[in-house]
């Protein structure tokens, strides 16, 4: 009983670095797949939920999904990134009184996961600060920034250059300054990007926000 009790032993102290070493490689797969479903889930609401008033709703529950990520994972920039993205999402769906501190607070949440890893997701989190300046009015109404927008949208498509999102959203503030021409050149170039299997709604639905803004671009 001893001689097997010892050997026990023996073969968990031996094994205790193995373990340890897998464990933040089992931890990560975890907040990937957490931080893939609220990904999916505002997919889900931002391309194919109907009704301003069931977005809403469903918007809100993903928000504490995603903040519960936050906690749950302290120091990640991803879950930041999402929290953030989910929040600018609701900004953008928000009454007048509420728009300005929603897009504040997704403007911080994304902040801190760009301080932790400005190339984040490819560059997702340059690029969702940098879609929030650019959106967000500048002074004396707000806080948005051109010059600053320009310059995170710009390391994004360093980051990832030949990404869906990261030369939509540059064509969409190209066109936003009335640069017709450079915005159709990026918004072309949005669509020839590869496919992504692992995100079809958001896939689709981003490719045919990018259709509409290139026929708008002329």
């Amino acid at each position: 009983m001893t001689h097997h009790t010892n050997l026990r032993r023996i073969i968990l102290v031996a094994a205790a670095p193995l373990l340890a070493a897998l464990l933040p490689t089992a931890a990560l797969a975890d907040m990937a797949g957490d931080v893939k479903a609220v990904n999916d889930g505002w997919a889900h609401i931002t391309y194919e939920v109907k009704g301003s008033s069931t977005q809403t709703k469903a918007l809100d529950q993903l928000a504490k999904q995603a903040n519960t990520l936050v906690a749950r994972y302290p120091g990640k920039a991803e879950p930041l990134l999402w929290a953030g993205i989910v929040t600018s999402e609701q900004a953008n769906r928000a009454n007048f009184f509420h728009k300005l501190g929603l897009a504040t607070k997704a403007r911080d949440l994304i902040a801190k996961a760009y301080a932790i890893d400005p190339r984040a997701a490819d560059g997702g989190a340059a690029l969702s600060l940098g879609v929030l300046y650019y959106k967000v009015p500048g002074s004396p109404l707000a806080w948005g920034d051109d010059e600053r927008a320009v310059k995170l949208l710009k390391q994004a498509l360093a980051t990832d250059p030949n990404g869906l999102d990261t030369n939509y959203f540059f064509g969409d503030y190209l066109l936003a300054q009335g640069d017709k021409a450079g915005a159709r050149a990026y918004l072309q170039k949005a669509l020839r990007a590869p496919h992504d299997a692992s995100r079809p709604v958001w896939d689709a639905g981003r490719r045919r926000e990018a259709r509409d803004l290139l026929g708008k671009a002329g």
